[in-house]
């Protein structure tokens, strides 16, 4: 296993699975023996570090920013960190790859009325009916990646084999060696 760090950076729709997602890959490199492993939650970061940030273009942004800065960090000291936000935007994306360097896009993707069935909170009914300001993918734009390293679609796969095409993908870029694979995930693959 090499020591080099990398970024795995998801992004999608608020209820697209996300952080589900990276809490199960992250699992599954600990599995593998990795021990320099971090999730960085959009949730958990807007909480303890963006706390001072609202929900306009410019604060969006800038919160994208902050979570590049520390993932960089991060993953030049060898860490395996995964990202699990939004971030809505392209250019910031964009601007994270340029920074980073060692960055993996996945594109989470699910549809609306998946995303609205799994909404417990009733975000999206709120923001489909103008209560919600600045609700992403409703009153806010998503720009979907234009080339994302592997896309995720959460309303027609399960959790298991869409983390299995993500592992295969940080083993095709020589993220991570397939010497500890399970069944599942050598099924996956092929």
């Amino acid at each position: 296993m090499s020591s080099k760090g990398v970024t795995v950076w998801l992004t999608g729709l608020p209820s697209a699975g996300k952080t589900t997602l990276a809490h199960l890959v992250g699992n599954k490199i600990r599995e593998r023996g990795v021990t320099r492993l971090e999730i960085l939650d959009g949730d958990v970061i807007r909480l303890n570090l963006c706390k001072d940030l609202g929900y306009s273009r410019e604060d969006r942004i800038t919160n994208i920013r902050r979570i590049a800065f520390v993932s960089q960090l991060l993953t030049r000291h060898g860490v395996i960190v995964i990202v699990a936000a939004i971030s809505p935007y392209r250019e910031s994306r964009d601007q994270a790859r340029e920074e980073i360097k060692d960055f993996v896009e996945v594109f989470v993707k699910c549809s609306m009325d998946v995303l609205i069935q799994r909404d417990v909170k009733g975000l999206y009914k709120k923001a489909l009916a103008g209560d919600l300001p600045h609700f992403t993918g409703v009153s806010d734009p998503y720009e979907e990646p234009t080339r994302p390293d592997v896309v995720i679609e959460t309303d027609k796969e399960s959790p298991e084999a869409s983390a299995a095409k993500i592992i295969a993908v940080l083993e095709r870029l020589g993220h991570l060696s397939g010497a500890s694979e399970t069944p599942f995930e050598k099924r996956a693959r092929s």
